[in-house]
């Protein structure tokens, strides 16, 4: 009996499962003090949500980016298939997710700091995710209904329209940016971490911009920090151990009155 399942099932599953998958994992490793950038009080007592409205707001967008991968996997169906072929070197799929990353950074940069500009949106939906003043790893997808659907659906579908990515090169870039996001919002920092190797948009990076003095820096989401050193929102940080164990970060330059 053949199970296989296709290429725009799996696309529209795996970072779903991936994204709580490694959530989990930095769940267990956040029980440890000697990693946090937060102590397990100021998790307690700074965030404005609980965990259980921020698991039902997650599972809610990643329901809406399920029906519109559907849709889109639907509709460039053909077109991909018969591209497929020359589209299957490794050269031209690392080249599909370099614009991929560059078309979705691009799109969260300016919509996200937008949505800080504009006190109404601000106001009625950015905020929600501003909620979790400590970032943790499962939170990172909690958002308004709405900024989810412009934000982070809107803006796949533009990376994998743009890059001309087949639905199976889709199910590994999708996979590796959310893992890229929990990361980034996972409160953790992890010796030998290789997304502090290769990308300076890291845990630290983007725990200043939740912080009320970063809520105006550090917007560039979730890979390059291009866009906050050209247009001037790139607040730098300084790491400091705890003597309790774990992080503190600090921004080492004068801020700027926006």
């Amino acid at each position: 009996m053949d199970f296989a399942v296709s290429d725009e099932v799996l696309g529209t599953v795996m970072p779903i499962l991936i994204y709580w998958a490694y959530s989990g994992l930095y769940v267990v490793l956040g029980k440890s003090d000697e990693y946090r950038l937060h102590t397990r009080e100021e998790e307690d007592l700074k965030n404005l949500v609980t965990k259980r409205e921020v698991v039902k707001g997650v599972l809610l967008q990643q329901l809406v980016q399920a029906c519109v991968a559907t849709l889109l996997f639907a509709v460039t169906g053909n077109d991909k298939d018969a591209a497929g072929d020359q589209q299957s070197s490794a050269f031209a799929t690392a080249r599909q997710f370099f614009v991929a990353m560059l078309v979705l950074d691009t799109w969260q940069y300016f919509v996200h700091r937008y949505m800080h500009v504009n006190k109404f949106l601000y106001r009625h939906f950015h905020s929600q995710h501003h909620r979790l003043i400590v970032p943790y790893a499962y939170g990172a997808l909690y958002n308004h209904p709405v900024e989810g659907l412009i934000l982070d659906t809107v803006g796949g579908a533009l990376s994998f329209l743009a890059s001309g990515m087949t639905p199976r090169t889709s199910i590994f870039f999708f996979s590796f940016a959310n893992i890229k996001t929990v990361d980034d919002h996972c409160g953790l920092w992890l010796p030998g971490n290789p997304f502090h190797k290769f990308f300076s948009n890291n845990s630290a990076y983007h725990d200043v911009h939740h912080q009320l003095y970063g809520s105006k820096y550090n917007f560039s989401q979730p890979f390059f920090v291009m866009w906050d050193k050209i247009l001037g929102t790139h607040l730098p940080y300084s790491l400091v151990k705890r003597r309790e164990g774990g992080f503190e970060v600090y921004p080492t330059k004068e801020k700027k009155d926006d």
